[in-house]
């Protein structure tokens, strides 16, 4: 990836251009110390002059109104504008200056609107952060410090201000009681500063030459080497997924961990400002020498098996097949925003269009126009994929083109959507709260609707969520990642998920599930690992820890990103931007294929090839969950687990296939799921003794009293159990119904031997 660098042959601005700003749609609007304001037509390529500032007032910073407000595309087209005489104006889309207010004594340096549109801050030369309405009134004064504030940012909630003084970075909560958050930032002067509200982190650049990559606590993520000059600017593309760095004849494009896609040296002088398009596939920056230089973003590259997909121009594509050589060129009408591969399926987005391409047939895609959207990402299932849009929000398309459904809630903010926060498959849709990160909401994808009345809750904040993407749909499972680095998998759409939350290992930076099967791969505290089959977690808590390998994860740098889990291989990316591939044992993957086919034979034959006990441990799991007794006692056996292996041949025995049903759940400590399956099929006696095993006893005695049978049996064991640790009765039930009934051992043996004799003619 690198951008594709365009300055005209003569500058436009008689001096130094300041600020830079993008409209909803294709227009860049920029300010010179001239005082003129000119308006570009990135399709055109001409530009017009919109209005002048009178003699002495010079342009600082500006800002148009967020587009996003409210959910849609917002109707008011005006941007705020800071000039050095202290005032801030309100400036329409055509140039006519709606109203101007005395914000500071000097120069309001920076200038920026909150993500809702509802307020204004203000950074002055006089060392105050101050906020203000919507319509210029003044609501506080954050902070006065000694000297100017050069650089200011809203957090991604619009509760938060983030501002530079000298060398430190603040963080200010709008709320009086709250306490600032405040680092030391750089060595030097700190110029810019910006906040992504999509990945939640901060970028600054400053005069030590140095620009830096901070998480929302202030933790240093990615520092880079000096430069020769002081970095000026700073901005996050609006997806989260990049940022660019402006100095001195200087334009840095950089992924969002740090590390840099491109270096370009045009002959700009220094780049004071720097702002993305609503698409992010362009960036322009105001320069020092009058020029305004636009740089495309060109050459990002997407990989899936075998097919290698590259952004040649803005408005072309090259296919190429490196199992055949074969290479096929798409162009387009509009400039590509977004393209995604995977599933036999390239899906691109354009200002205008989405066109989705078969891999068997490059030359007939389907198309369908996309009304305006603005996509900020493509995620694809195995049937069906989701457009994320900044503006309107989220819809699910199938491969086919149609419409499936358009998932909201309510409070749901379409700026912060991303990678991280989203995940899909062919049935189900998980989004984390915009406005609680503990909260996530469950939606069917066939309705649209959500799966609970209200969202599902985790104790920390969720930092990443994924959906496993094979299997039944009862059991689809998420996994997911919170403010502790604590992986857990959840079955989404149990009854109650929240009594199916497990944890599976804790220190976990990156996770991704297995394109074709159910296995897990994550980093996990300096270790590479795989879980062959997850799921265990559910079956028999000792099979998980058996069930998975690792491997130092040492060779893959500092911080590394798992970027694809295909097949045999799980790629990751370094922190220096460097892709790394590692193998992954291929029989899970075969195992896993021959259970779903049912076929037990195969599976015992390639485990007993292989002799590893992951694998036998994996597929013990699986046999049991699919109540396949005679594999679940051979896999158990080969994993020297006795105890297990002789309770299997226990419920073997059993005739009557309910009660073996039944067992098998209570082998997989479900007792609620054994307790119903007994009681649906009538076999009350088994379900009292069931608890009272448990020593549930209130519960063997609802049941009994309930059913009208086998009361004075709870009553007896209960009496036996007592006697046995040498206790009195001391629960008032027991003790009521124990003086109503009598308790007869021989009497209970008979009816015990009844009950026996009936299961077995069932």
């Amino acid at each position: 990836m690198k951008f594709k660098v365009s300055i005209g042959k003569k500058p436009q601005h008689d001096g130094m251009v300041s600020c830079v700003g993008w409209t909803v749609g294709d227009d860049l609007f920029s300010c010179g110390d001239e005082g003129s304001i000119l308006k570009w037509n990135t399709k055109t390529g001409e530009t017009a002059a919109i209005t002048k500032l009178p003699d002495g007032v010079y342009p600082a910073d500006m800002a148009w109104f967020p587009s996003n407000v409210g959910g849609r595309q917002s109707a008011s087209e005006l941007f705020v504008l800071g000039t050095t005489d202290g005032k801030f104006h309100l400036v329409s889309k055509n140039g006519r200056f709606e109203k101007s207010v005395e914000a500071h004594n000097g120069a309001v340096i920076a200038i920026k609107w909150s993500k809702n549109g509802n307020s204004l801050v203000t950074a002055g030369e006089d060392g105050q952060v101050k906020i203000w309405s919507r319509s210029g009134m003044l609501r506080s004064t954050l902070a006065q410090v000694g000297t100017p504030v050069y650089s200011v940012a809203w957090g991604p909630d619009s509760e938060q201000i983030l501002y530079a003084c000298g060398k430190q970075i603040i963080i200010k909560p709008l709320s009086p009681s709250a306490k600032p958050t405040q680092w030391k930032g750089h060595d030097g002067l700190i110029m810019k500063l910006d906040w992504s509200s999509v990945n939640n982190l901060i970028v600054s650049g400053a005069e030590d030459r140095k620009y830096k990559v901070w998480d929302s606590y202030g933790r240093l993520l990615f520092s880079s080497h000096p430069h020769h000059y002081p970095i000026m600017s700073v901005s996050w593309s609006p997806n989260g997924q990049m940022f660019a760095v402006g100095a001195f004849n200087t334009l840095r494009l950089c992924d969002k961990s740090g590390w840099c896609y491109s270096l370009d040296k045009p002959n700009t002088g220094s780049i004071y400002s720097l702002d993305w398009s609503r698409d992010s596939t362009l960036v322009a920056g105001g320069c020092g020498n009058g020029h305004v230089i636009f740089a495309g973003v060109v050459n990002q590259t997407i990989e899936w098996k075998h097919l290698v997909v590259t952004l040649q121009e803005e408005k072309v594509l090259l296919v190429e097949d490196v199992v055949n050589n074969t290479k096929d060129q798409l162009e387009f009408r509009d400039r590509v925003v977004k393209m995604s591969l995977g599933w036999d399926h390239l899906v691109v987005t354009t200002s205008s269009q989405c066109l989705i391409y078969s891999t068997s047939n490059w030359n007939t895609p389907l198309i369908f126009d996309l009304k305006g959207l603005t996509t900020s990402a493509i995620l694809l299932a195995r049937k069906l994929f989701l457009i994320v849009d900044s503006v309107q929000g989220l819809s699910v398309y199938s491969y086919e083109g149609r419409l499936i459904c358009s998932p909201k809630y309510s409070g749901i903010r379409t700026d912060s959507l991303n990678v991280n926060n989203i995940a899909v498959s062919s049935d189900t849709l998980v989004l984390v709260d915009s406005r609680d990160n503990r909260a996530y909401h469950v939606f069917d994808i066939n309705t649209g609707r959500e799966l609970t009345d209200k969202p599902l809750y985790h104790s920390q904040e969720l930092l990443t969520v994924a959906l496993d993407q094979y299997g039944n749909t009862n059991e689809r499972c998420l996994a997911f990642t919170d403010k502790n680095n604590d992986l857990f998998l959840v079955q989404i759409r149990h009854s109650n998920p929240l009594t199916k939350l497990k944890k599976l290992g804790g220190m976990v930076t990156t996770l991704m599930w297995h394109d074709t099967t159910n296995m897990l791969s994550a980093l996990q505290d300096g270790r590479f690992t795989v879980w062959y089959y997850p799921r265990a977690v559910y079956i028999d808590m000792e099979l998980l820890p058996q069930s998975k390998v690792f491997k130092d994860a040492g060779e893959f740098g500092k911080n590394p990103q798992i970027v694809s889990f295909l097949g045999h291989h799980c790629t990751l990316r370094r922190s220096d931007g460097s892709l790394v591939s590692t193998a992954v044992s291929p029989y899970p993957t075969i195992l896993q294929n021959y259970v779903s086919k049912t076929s037990w034979d195969d599976a015992v034959r390639l485990c007993r090839f292989v002799k590893d006990g992951a694998l036998w441990a994996s597929l013990a799991a699986m046999a049991t969950a699919a109540k396949e007794l005679n594999t679940a006692e051979i896999a158990y056996a080969a994993i020297n687990e006795t105890e297990k292996v002789e309770y299997i041949s226990y419920i073997k025995d059993i005739s009557n296939k309910a009660a073996r049903n039944a067992e098998m759940s209570l082998f997989c400590k479900q007792t609620g799921e054994a307790e119903g399956t007994l009681l649906q099929a009538g076999l009350v006696y088994r379900a009292i003794r069931l608890n009272v095993d448990l020593f549930r006893w209130n519960r063997a005695l609802e049941l009994a009293v309930k059913h009208k049978t086998h009361v004075d049996t709870v009553l007896a064991y209960r009496q036996k159990y007592l006697q046995d640790f040498g206790l009195e009765e001391s629960d008032n039930v027991f003790m009521q119904y124990s003086k109503e009934i009598a308790v007869d051992w021989t009497t209970i043996q008979n009816k015990i031997n009844m009950e026996l004799e009936n299961e077995r003619g069932k």
